[in-house]
């Protein structure tokens, strides 16, 4: 489906996104996230309101050093009532972060008006036109935020549509109607962006809430309708439940709608840059996301991997490498020969079916797993066992051993951990003291391979998990540790198993180190 035309993309994660319950940036966090957005070819970036916090001032006074090709935008809200828009602080702030374009959000709802502002219909379509017109005078693009615009609609339908016209009358560049309580359906979206385009001729964008749910998909009604301005946050983080999320709703018009945004060639790096985006925020990519979570094109049922091996598209709606994923095949008592094949050829493409290799490597992974280990969410262990069994494996170091003592003050653990480690066939030993035995084991590897291997510097642990595998076994258990990890730009997991918690952390970390390195070696 191809609709020729182009929609600009609004991204406000550094401004609606840090009302995220657990988002908070610093200025070096935002300075950081701009430059990924830019990168990926977002149209514009609302970086904060000025009037509200020393942050957001502090982020547009430094990004008056920055060349972006993104139009930086300051946000404020309309003038406050009885005061005359030059004497407004909050306007005077948007116009003193300097940025190309200023949003500028209004009531649109006459609830809202007059029971939370406190302001007549009259006062408040005053307050929209002179705050714009003022914003316009200064040489700003502006863009009109119709907060409660669809509320708005069905409680006063003119009155509505009057403070769109207030606000366009004015000179605003773009009409932004707002689906402020997230509750509207798809069909009022498009109805509201029809009604709209009808009231005023400039361009008219959308901006959807996630709380029934259908933030993306109320989005796409409205460019469907003829919204050609939309904002959201790349990760769908934000006030409540959240923003419609830039990383479906990009690949959503490009791919499903043929309509242009970020382009096909970017696109390509959305995966990559949601990682990034995903750290600084201290965040995970939930691995269900659409497009760009680690599942998104993974494949278990034996059934499935054979059908995909044959024809892609036969489980898959896009090629993975589109949006800069990647397919994966997990290995479980439900795929068999299938997910090992696959995962052996990405070691050695030549491999057949048939081969005695795949026989071999699979009867190795059932006794793994009989033992507790579990590869369908570690595919690097697996990467690494497929290695050793093909005679693929480099040797670059290994734990050979470790010793935990532990000192409890006040509820906390401090943990020393002092290791050796073999590199290159040569013994060397380090000690490092963290909080709790798991990261004094990951502080002292990383000390021990520092000198040896400083490319992995940039590999971090972002997630750690215990399962208990023989619960039968009480106090005995075996535990599977799952550990997750990233150096920026992809993520990967490995897995150890053993009665003993505390050695299975150190052989899922040592894994992870080892994986990196046996993609990418040890030069930096």
């Amino acid at each position: 489906m191809t609709d020729n035309r182009k929609v600009k993309i609004l991204d406000t994660t550094l401004r609606d996104g840090t009302q995220s319950e657990d988002i908070s940036y610093s200025v070096e966090d935002k300075i950081k996230i701009a430059k990924e957005l830019d990168a990926l070819g977002i149209d514009y970036i609302e970086g904060g309101n000025p009037f509200s916090n020393e942050t957001d001032r502090a982020f547009f006074e430094r990004m008056k050093g920055e060349r972006l090709s993104a139009r930086l935008v300051a946000f404020c809200s309309t003038r406050r009532k009885e005061t005359a828009a030059e004497d407004d602080e909050n306007l005077r702030a948007a116009l003193c972060a300097d940025t190309p374009a200023v949003s500028v959000f209004g009531k649109c709802y006459d609830m809202q008006a007059e029971k939370i502002l406190g302001v007549s219909l009259k006062e408040n379509l005053a307050m929209i036109k002179e705050s714009v017109a003022f914003l316009k005078t200064a040489g700003r693009e502006v863009i009109f935020d119709a907060e409660h615009f669809f509320d708005g609609l069905k409680s006063n339908r003119k009155y509505a549509l009057e403070c769109l016209k207030a606000a366009s009358d004015a000179g605003a560049d773009i009409i932004c109607l707002c689906d402020t309580n997230g509750g509207s359906l798809p069909e009022e979206i498009a109805k509201g962006v029809k009604a709209a385009l009808k009231s005023t001729k400039k361009p008219v964008g959308i901006h959807c809430h996630n709380d029934m749910g259908l933030a993306v998909a109320g989005t796409m009604a409205a460019v469907e309708a003829g919204a050609s301005h939309v904002q959201g946050t790349l990760l769908g983080v934000g006030e409540r439940c959240g923003n419609a999320e830039l990383s479906s709703l990009i690949p959503n018009l490009e791919l499903k709608l043929g309509i242009g945004t970020i382009g096909r060639e970017k696109l390509k790096s959305l995966y990559s840059v949601c990682r990034r985006v995903a750290q600084i925020s201290n965040m995970s990519v939930w691995k269900g996301k659409p497009y760009v979570g680690n599942s998104a094109f993974a494949h278990k049922g034996g059934m499935h991997i054979d059908a995909v091996m044959k024809k892609s598209e036969s489980f898959e709606h896009i090629p993975p490498d589109a949006v800069g994923n990647e397919r994966r095949y997990l290995f479980s008592n439900v795929s068999g020969r299938a997910a090992a094949l696959f995962a052996a050829r990405k070691v050695e493409p030549s491999l057949t079916k048939d081969d005695p290799a795949v026989s071999r490597l699979i009867e190795k992974i059932k006794k793994l797993e009989d033992s507790g280990y579990r590869f369908e969410a570690a595919e690097a262990s697996l990467d690494l066992l497929v290695r050793k069994e093909l005679g693929r494996y480099k040797d670059f170091f290994s734990l050979e051993s470790f010793d935990i003592e532990e000192n409890y003050a006040l509820g906390v653990c401090a943990s020393t951990a002092d290791i050796t480690i073999s590199v290159g066939g040569e013994k060397k030993t380090a000690s490092a003291t963290g909080i709790g035995p798991v990261h004094a084991l990951d502080k002292a590897i990383r000390e021990a391979v520092a000198a040896e291997f400083p490319r992995l510097a940039a590999v971090h642990l972002v997630d750690y998990k215990v399962r208990v595998m023989t619960p039968e076994s009480a106090t005995a258990a075996t535990v599977a540790v799952l550990i997750d990890s990233t150096d920026g730009s992809r993520n990967w997991s490995t897995v150890a198993a053993s009665v003993d918690v505390i050695q299975a952390s150190a052989n899922a970390l040592a894994d992870a180190y080892d994986y990196y390195l046996q993609l990418y070696g040890k030069e930096l």
